[in-house]
């Protein structure tokens, strides 16, 4: 039982027993006691004073009273105004410790055959350029919550859409057809994504130049600048060939279908490259080309039963006045499918494929609305989670220098994003290295991949995902302050302390005798190593990586203040050795576990 939990239920019997009214736990408000205070966690009583009738004061003092007699976590109490701040017995740490030392995995729950099921959907990327620096938010907010799902006691499955059909993917595939001669990836030197990317801002950059001449043409012709530009869009033979291709791969075309699969397996082979060093996976990944189909129909089945109206074009509507929007279009005039028919016919496999309890779309908040009328769609066709779906709604990521634009080949591109952190990481390291005896160049190598990408993941992953975020690559890579840095080297000193006490045949015990030693900035460790629960529990609730993120700096600057004060290999006494040792270790292993629920690897040297 932690300290938190024994002294709630030693509070709830002592109102009992003083006023003689049970009380529910939220009743017994614990906190942190503030550091200009003497305690390790006070008990607000203001709440209690409607019950024991009497001042705040009094009621601190009965309260405290009964717990110093009954409660043997408790050493000692005062009382400030409506406060009760409570001295937490040196025992009763100790024991803490030896919990947290107990277990692997503290602080996170076990998943069980009973868990409900998660499903968390990230990534969704275009076949027709290669993953970006959004991408990269997107992927590593997924892979973090996806780990935060399970270390609350789900069981999570991994899942990717990916956009792989429509005019976008035509484009790219015509500007090969056009200007690629045949050239593969393997010819060109370049990743399958890269070298489709390049076709895709090939396009755009013809399709302007075509749009251009004609929009001259017709203002010659003597008409106005924006009539103009209306018909040169109308008329570019660029976009008609572009269209008539999307109608040729609609139709199951062979030629159009073989191109656009081989094509798409050039950008699957790039993807997966990308998502290997990112380090992600999925473990189920579907297709908009297939998803669309079930979509249409699932809108054809809610037609049949009244949920949705047919207008006098043949178009397909929602009606969600009654929900206070608007009418939503489902299916066009033509019969194709729009994003919302697509999503749900995704949701429909999805369904079939896995009994979810919970949907979780990570998405950027550009598709707030579209995730408010998706729910209330799926809801009303039956979906048991649909009413309850979380849009893990984020913002955008930009760098110093301003947006990122696709079509114009100025995105800030995923894989040179993680090569130059790579690099800058192995140039500001390798005098630290170098300082490390035998160290192979392999090593060296794989010590800047884990502190690049740290650093990487780090910066994004501590920024509150609602809010928009400027990434700065130098400022990520610092090793002082609040970076992914900062904390990898932290473990990389305690690892580096603990196999110091190895070579000098210092065994460090499971468990500690409840005499061992403790002062203050020990205690203010262990009672921050257990935190990590309720920083688990909490970002669980919120979706929040950013979270974990922060409780992570926070402990790793709580033992570097603590490092600083008091040596571990040079205390006085064998007693306090050893009590550090344990507290050093629990350190690293919770900095470790921590990292690894932001997908972050930490080094054992550094």
């Amino acid at each position: 039982m932690n300290i938190e939990h024994q002294i709630t239920v030693a509070a709830l019997s002592a109102i009992k027993f003083l006023y003689g009214v049970e009380v529910p736990d939220s009743m017994v408000q614990l906190q942190k006691t503030r550091t200009n205070f003497e305690g390790n966690l006070t008990l607000v009583t203001f709440p209690l004073l409607r019950i024991s009738k009497k001042s705040v004061e009094q009621t601190g003092q009965e309260i405290g009273e009964c717990l110093l007699a009954n409660c043997t976590a408790v050493a000692s109490y005062n009382v400030v105004k409506g406060f009760l701040n409570l001295v937490i017995s040196s025992k009763a740490w100790i024991s803490l410790l030896n919990d947290i030392s107990s277990k692997d995995k503290f602080g996170e729950k076990e998943i069980t055959k009973e868990s409900p099921l998660v499903m968390v959907e990230y990534s969704s990327p275009n076949t027709n350029k290669p993953l970006h620096l959004g991408h990269v938010r997107n992927n590593l907010l997924g892979w973090s919550l996806a780990r935060i799902m399970e270390a609350n006691g789900n069981k999570v499955i991994k899942t990717n859409i990916v956009n792989d059909r429509g005019i976008h993917i035509c484009k790219s595939m015509l500007a090969w057809l056009k200007w690629g001669n045949g050239i593969t990836p393997e010819e060109s030197g370049k990743k399958g994504d890269h070298l489709i990317g390049d076709f895709y801002v090939a396009f755009d950059k013809h399709y302007r130049m075509e749009l251009k001449e004609l929009t001259e043409k017709f203002l010659a012709d003597g008409l106005s600048e924006e009539e103009a530009k209306l018909r040169a869009e109308k008329e570019s033979p660029l976009m008609k060939e572009a269209h008539e291709m999307l109608v040729k791969w609609e139709a199951n075309d062979p030629e159009v279908r073989s191109l656009w699969a081989k094509m798409n397996s050039w950008v699957y082979a790039g993807f997966d490259e990308t998502y290997k060093a990112l380090g992600v996976s999925f473990d189920k990944i579907y297709y908009e080309s297939n998803t669309y189909l079930a979509g249409k129909k699932k809108v054809e089945e809610g037609l049949a039963k009244g949920l949705f109206i047919r207008k006098d074009d043949n178009s397909v509507w929602a009606d969600l006045t009654n929900e206070g929007l608007d009418q939503k279009l489902l299916l066009r005039a033509d019969g194709t499918s729009v994003y919302m028919t697509q999503d749900i016919g995704t949701a429909q496999m999805r369904f079939t494929d896995y009994p979810i309890d919970k949907m979780i779309y990570v998405v950027g908040n550009e598709q707030n609305y579209h995730f408010q009328v998706l729910s209330i769609l799926l809801d009303r066709l039956g979906f048991k989670w649909g009413k309850d779906l979380v849009h893990f709604s984020y913002g955008m990521v930009e760098l110093p220098n301003g947006k990122m634009k696709s079509r114009e080949g100025t995105v800030v591109d995923a894989d040179d994003l993680i090569e130059s952190m790579i690099a800058n990481a192995k140039k500001l390291s390798e005098d630290k290295v170098n300082k490390l005896e035998g160290i192979t160049e392999e090593e060296k190598n794989e010590i800047a991949r884990i502190v690049g990408l740290g650093a990487l993941k780090y910066f994004i992953l501590k920024v509150d995902a609602r809010k928009n975020m400027l990434f700065n690559p130098e400022e990520s890579i610092d090793f002082n302050g609040n970076t992914g840095p900062f904390i990898q080297y932290t473990y990389a000193r305690i690892r580096s302390i603990l196999r110091k006490a190895e070579a000098q045949h210092i065994s460090i015990p499971k468990m500690l005798s409840d005499k061992s030693p403790l002062n203050e900035k020990e205690i203010a460790l262990v009672q921050k190593l257990n935190e990590f629960g309720s920083t688990v529990a909490q970002a669980g609730v919120d979706y929040s990586p950013s979270g974990i993120a922060n409780y992570c700096y926070e402990l790793t600057k709580e033992f570097n203040q603590f490092y600083h004060d008091y040596s571990i290999l040079g205390a006085d006494t064998d007693a306090e050795k050893i009590t550090r040792l344990v507290i050093a270790n629990n350190v690293a292993k919770i900095i470790k576990n921590g990292m690894s629920l932001l997908g972050i690897e930490v080094p054992e040297r550094m």
